[in-house]
């Protein structure tokens, strides 16, 4: 198994717990056990579908004999009124899964759909949309995953995959030069490989980061710039090290950071900003 499916699955555990407790009373109340049944995900809402990797999971996880049919692909365009999968097995595993599943495609298809409305913006210009770390406690896993199905990039995933020099470790740490000197000391004594970022707050510190940091940081963040003063940033960096444009940034406003030719753009909003699509699980009867 690997990190991604052990993550995914811990998940899934916590969730179920939640939600299920000591049984699904309703469901015991009235259904007998292993009646088998069969439900069909219908479409409620124009966007980008994600989730159905994760939804057929779930449902094997729970019963691995089931027979789950996709009708659509993660990552395709979807309508109102169409149907992207079903799923036949015991009556007790469709609605034991039932709320987990369209909670996390809802979300999941939410968050891409508005990662397409900024992917699509960028067409024509070399800049990538990132994501951010400004998720949902625990469900960082499959927020982030809906942001590559929706056409962005993963930036770090957590504090252990990068390390990314913010305003508040500079400034602690006593300066932009002391902090890069610290950090790659680091790397090379603990974590060979490690990834060095560091955030930038005016072109004073970008000019800091260019004299100290080359051969050691590979992206420097161009922090609540304006696209004039991005331009000028890039300029002084002259194509030494990946840049990143963050703060501020939206779909009204996106291009006039990407015409400066910066490499990426984060947007924290692709996720905390995302509406869920209305989806819903609906039982086929049988006559």
């Amino acid at each position: 198994m690997n990190v991604f499916d052990q993550q995914f699955y811990t998940l899934i555990d916590a969730s179920m717990k939640e939600d299920i407790g000591d049984g699904d009373h309703t469901t015991m109340a009235c259904i007998p056990p292993g009646t088998r049944g069969k439900a069909v995900l219908r479409i409620k809402q124009s966007g980008i579908l994600a989730g159905l990797a994760v939804a057929e999971k779930i449902f094997r996880y729970i019963e691995p004999a089931c027979t789950f049919n996709a009708f659509k692909k993660d990552g395709e365009m979807i309508a109102e009124g169409e149907e992207a999968f079903s799923i036949e097995a015991t009556v007790y595993t469709i609605l034991t899964c039932e709320r987990i599943v369209l909670n996390c495609m809802q979300r999941m298809s939410g968050i891409a759909t508005l990662t397409r409305q900024y992917v699509d913006r960028l067409q024509g210009y070399p800049t990538r949309i990132l994501d951010t770390r400004k998720t949902t406690p625990n469900f960082r896993l499959l927020e982030k995953e809906a942001v590559r199905i929706g056409g962005g990039v993963n930036h770090r995933f957590g504090l252990f995959d990068m390390i990314m020099l913010k305003d508040n470790h500079i400034d602690f740490c006593g300066g932009i030069e002391k902090a890069i000197e610290r950090s790659y000391a680091y790397v090379q004594a603990h974590k060979p490989g490690l990834r060095i970022e560091v955030e930038t707050r005016n072109l004073e510190d970008v000019k800091k980061v260019v004299t100290v940091g080359e051969g050691k940081v590979f992206r420097i963040m161009l922090d609540n710039f304006s696209p004039g003063q991005i331009t000028e940033a890039l300029s002084l960096i002259g194509g030494r090290f990946e840049t990143e444009a963050s703060g501020g940034i939206n779909l009204e406003n996106i291009v006039d950071y990407a015409k400066t030719g910066v490499d990426y753009i984060s947007v924290g909003a692709l996720i905390h900003q995302a509406k869920s699509l209305d989806l819903s699980l609906k039982a086929l009867l049988v006559k």
